[in-house]
């Protein structure tokens, strides 16, 4: 794999992670509540679902997402269940009480491994991401070189991008906490992340199975 190939693949990568989707959303919210360490648990799940999501996607999973209605369904409406969830989570927590009240519920941390659920099954539950992953990786990959190092330099590029741009994510979230009124910092954040949450969720659900090739 040349070094022009792996250079391009990091800038498309780059890209993909620094737009804002479920995981950025989620470390951007966890970080204006618990801080950047505190939000790390989170990060490591988006990070171990990117793994996961390319090496499905490598072992011919998005295939059967194209080809099966059904298995495309499955992970297709479990994903849009799970984002609405979230998404109403967020603003029934902001909205329902008063702004301290409500401050005051919100950082109430979930456990490590809630937060790193969360980050997992939103991604993992995206079948938007399977395809994504099939149709980008082969384009930087040398076939005539051999092909499972390639995908792991490649998941580790993308998975590290994707690290680095989480921890941003939550960093600006923590420090506009600090410049300004935490508790109401706090509330437009979480609302601002419950209502993207909720239009990725209706995105998701008007995603149609691309047409199979059998």
């Amino acid at each position: 794999m040349s070094s022009a190939a792996l250079l391009a693949f990091a800038g498309v990568a780059l890209l993909c992670v620094a737009t804002p989707g479920p995981t950025t959303l989620l470390a951007l919210s966890n970080g204006s509540r618990f801080g950047l360490r505190a939000a790390l648990p989170g990060m490591a799940g988006a990070v171990v679902s990117d793994l996961l999501l390319m090496a499905a996607a490598t072992a011919g999973l998005s295939t059967l997402l194209t080809a099966s209605a059904s298995a495309f369904a499955v992970v297709k409406w479990v994903g849009v269940a799970y984002l609405a969830y979230l998404g109403v989570r967020l603003l029934q927590k902001s909205t329902a009480l008063s702004p301290v009240q409500a401050a005051t519920a919100l950082d109430i941390r979930p456990t490590s491994s809630a937060l790193f659920l969360r980050s997992f099954l939103v991604a993992v539950t995206n079948p938007k991401a399977y395809l994504f992953f099939a149709a980008l990786l082969p384009q930087f990959i040398d076939p005539a070189q051999p092909q499972a190092a390639q995908y792991t330099v490649l998941a580790l590029i993308f998975g590290s991008l994707d690290l680095v741009t989480m921890a941003a994510y939550a960093v600006a979230g923590e420090r506009a906490t600090r410049f300004f009124d935490a508790a109401s910092t706090r509330l437009r954040i979480d609302r601002a992340c419950g209502a993207t949450l909720l239009l990725l969720a209706t995105s998701l659900a008007l995603l149609r199975r691309p047409p199979s090739d059998a």
